[in-house]
Formats: C-alpha cells, sequence, structure tokens
C-alpha cells in the first residue's frame, strides 16, 4: 500500500474510532437510551460507594459484589486524578482515555507485525458492538495493560511479564497472557511484581486477599454456558429461581450446585489441555504468544460459571492483537468473537429481560452467543495447536516470540 493510500486507511480507522465513541458517550451519559437495564448503574452506585469505602483505608469487605484482586483498587480510584469532574463523569473520561490506548498500541504493534490496521478495526467496531458497557466497567483499562504486555513480549520479555504480573493484580485474567511465554523473564518479572505489588496492598489496606475467598458461594449465571441448562430446564418443570446473588443474576434452586461443579470441571479440563499443549509445543513464532493468550482467556472465558458481558471486552481487545500479525492463525475465531460482541449487546442490555424471564427471544440469543464462543475456543485450540505443536515430521527447534530459538534468559 504506497503512503496515501495508508494515510486514508488509518484516517478512515481514526474516523471510525471517533464516530462510534462518540455514540458510545452518548450512551454512556444517557443523552440516548438503550432499552434493557440501566449498564451505567455499575459506575454510579457500585463503584462509586467502593470509591467512597476505600478512601477510608480499607477494602469493602462487607459487600459481597466486591470479588477482585487487590489491584482493582487503583481503578476504582482513579476517578480522583479528575477532581474538577463528578464520579461518573470522571470514569467515563478515563475510560475513554484507556480505549484510545488500546487503539494507539495496536495501530503500532500492527505496524511493526505486518498488519498495521486490520487489528485495529477489529477493536474499532468489536468494541462498539459492546455498546455502553464499554465505558461502564474497568475492564476496557485491564485490556490496555494486557495490549501492551503482548506487544512487549517480543522485543522486552520482562516488561511483558511485569505487565501481565500488574494486570493480574487488577483482574486476574492477564495471568493468562504467559501462557505461550517461553522466556523466564517474563514470568520471573510477573511473579516478581505481582508479590511485590500484592504484598504493599496486604500491608497498607485491611481485607487485600478477600477476593481469594469471595466467590465461593457463587452459583450459575443466567448468561453462562451452563445457565443455558436450566434456560432449557425450567420449560420443562424446573423449580428454580432467578435471583440477584454475589452482584450477578443467577440460577437457585435443585441441582445448581451440580451444574457449578461441572462448569469447574470443564475449567480444569480446559487447564488441563494448555497444559498438555504447552508440553508439546515446540513451534513458536511471531504470532503464538498473542495466539496463545487469546486461546487461554477464551478457554476460561467459555468455561467460567459467569459469562459477563464485559468479557467480551477482553475477547475482542485480544483478537485485535491476533489480527495484528500476519503468521496469526486464529482469525476465524477472532471473527467469531467479534459477532459473539454483537450478539451480546442484544441480550444485554437490549433484551435482558427476556433472558431473565426465559423467553425464547432471550434464550436464543443465549444460544447464539454462547455458541459462538465455543466454536471460537474449539476452532482457536486447533489453529493453535497445529501452528506449534510438530507433526509426524518430526520435532521442530524451539523459536522465541520474535521468531527465533528459545532462549531462557
Amino acid at each position: 500500500m504506497d503512503g496515501t493510500g495508508a494515510g486514508r486507511s488509518l484516517a478512515g480507522v481514526l474516523a471510525a474510532w471517533g464516530v462510534s465513541r462518540t455514540v458510545l458517550l452518548l450512551l454512556f451519559f444517557k443523552v440516548f437510551v438503550l432499552p434493557g437495564p440501566d449498564v451505567t448503574i455499575d459506575v454510579s452506585v457500585i463503584y462509586q460507594g467502593w470509591y467512597e469505602v476505600l478512601r477510608d483505608g480499607t477494602f469493602p469487605l462487607d459487600d459481597v459484589t466486591w470479588q477482585y484482586p487487590p489491584g482493582a483498587a487503583l481503578a476504582v480510584l482513579s476517578p480522583a486524578a479528575l477532581p474538577f469532574l463528578d464520579y461518573t463523569a470522571a470514569f467515563g473520561v478515563l475510560a475513554v482515555l484507556a480505549d484510545l490506548a488500546v487503539l494507539c498500541l495496536l495501530l503500532h504493534g500492527g505496524r511493526r507485525n505486518g498488519r498495521p490496521l486490520r487489528g485495529a478495526w477489529v477493536w474499532t467496531g468489536g468494541a462498539a458492538l459492546l455498546g455502553p458497557t464499554l465505558y461502564a466497567r474497568y475492564d476496557v483499562m485491564v485490556a490496555a495493560v494486557a495490549v501492551a504486555a503482548l506487544f512487549s513480549g517480543a522485543r522486552r520479555p520482562w516488561a511483558m511479564g511485569a505487565l501481565a504480573g500488574f494486570g493480574a493484580l487488577l483482574k486476574v485474567w492477564p495471568a493468562l497472557l504467559l501462557a505461550g511465554a517461553v522466556r523466564r523473564r517474563s514470568w520471573a518479572a510477573a511473579a516478581v511484581t505481582a508479590t511485590a505489588l500484592g504484598s504493599l496492598f496486604v500491608l497498607i489496606l485491611p481485607g487485600a486477599l478477600s477476593f481469594l475467598t469471595a466467590q465461593r458461594g457463587r452459583g450459575t449465571e443466567v448468561e453462562s454456558l451452563g445457565g443455558l441448562v436450566f434456560q432449557v430446564a425450567r420449560h420443562f418443570g424446573w423449580d428454580g429461581e432467578v435471583l440477584l446473588n454475589y452482584g450477578s443474576v443467577e440460577f437457585v434452586g435443585p441441582y445448581v450446585d451440580v451444574v457449578s461443579a461441572a462448569s469447574l470441571v470443564l475449567t480444569a479440563a480446559a487447564f488441563g489441555w494448555l497444559l498438555w499443549w504447552r508440553l508439546r509445543a515446540r513451534r513458536f513464532g511471531p504470532a503464538s504468544l498473542a495466539d496463545a493468550a487469546f486461546t487461554a482467556v477464551l478457554l476460561f472465558t467459555a468455561t467460567s460459571r459467569v459469562i459477563s458481558p464485559q468479557y467480551l471486552v477482553w475477547l475482542v481487545a485480544l483478537a485485535a492483537v491476533c489480527l495484528c500479525f500476519r503468521s496469526s492463525g486464529v482469525g476465524v475465531p477472532a471473527w467469531l468473537v467479534t459477532a459473539a460482541a454483537l450478539v451480546t449487546v442484544l441480550e444485554f442490555p437490549v433484551f435482558f429481560g427476556a433472558v431473565v424471564a426465559g423467553d425464547p427471544l432471550g434464550v436464543g440469543l443465549l444460544f447464539a452467543r454462547n455458541g459462538l464462543l465455543v466454536a471460537a475456543c474449539v476452532t482457536a485450540c486447533r489453529a493453535l495447536w497445529r501452528s506449534t505443536v510438530p507433526g509426524p515430521a518430526g520435532p521442530v527447534s524451539p523459536v522465541g516470540s520474535s521468531g527465533t530459538r528459545a532462549t531462557a534468559r
């Protein structure tokens, strides 16, 4: 592509991002309102309530909805950096800046890795499909850290590890970015960062590690893969109910504990597959780190007892990173995740009432969204295995994420 064509394409991405984000901000600030529940209540009520407690020097231990690692306090307290705005407005501004940071990272990283615009387009469109949820949760801030970590992997493994460790303190899942890391420096930096910062939180604020046991009593959330069992079962006489439990809408009643346990077994099986893949993998090309991270997070999202709408923010961001690499093998699952983002905004918030009630429309949307995620899991696992595990031709020399022979540095 010549300079003029590249400039026009870049201008197109920036224009699309600007227009779509203007619409999202209008939705976030309720100039326009989507049907269904108010998605911004998490910021204006829940986050702001935690903000007041954290300012007093403790984690919100009496609030069952606080189920996050200690670093989440930084995201909740971040609006204090803009004292001239009220809490909700400040949070919205910071979320937009995090969104813009993801876009800039994708444009820079994509230029370096051969796909300067494909990843940026996926983020611009896929994240916008989630509607105001993108700015009404702090997940977009975590996504920015994760994207920065993956693009650091090839040249600065220690920076990649430090960012993954920091991200894990924000919301656990960035620890999975290390699934494809082949350099010891990444793992060491992640462990040192997480331990040092975690210890600091333990010393400063009481209850920093409460998140480790906060979710033991959770059931099966209505939007999850396991929730589909009860979405169908209640049309055949299942006598349970739907309640707001631990901050999400969950099924409560007979056999819920069985399905919840089955979800945990599926998650364990996903971990087992990742471990088996890691032991067998020998070929690590430029895209392997991102492809492995995307596959790992996708597996753990799809098998979780809870699939909240904001989880798609993680997946779209990681899919966008993968598509910045010409050698990425997860193109199909990346587009499946993007399609799932569109279905997600329909099931929440637009038709969430139908989801909770178990109406055919709501159940159909859940089957579509969760079906897309399952299909993405299968195709991503297959692509990752084929691109990294040697075939019958024999073993292949291991290479690092930059395409060179891996070394334990």
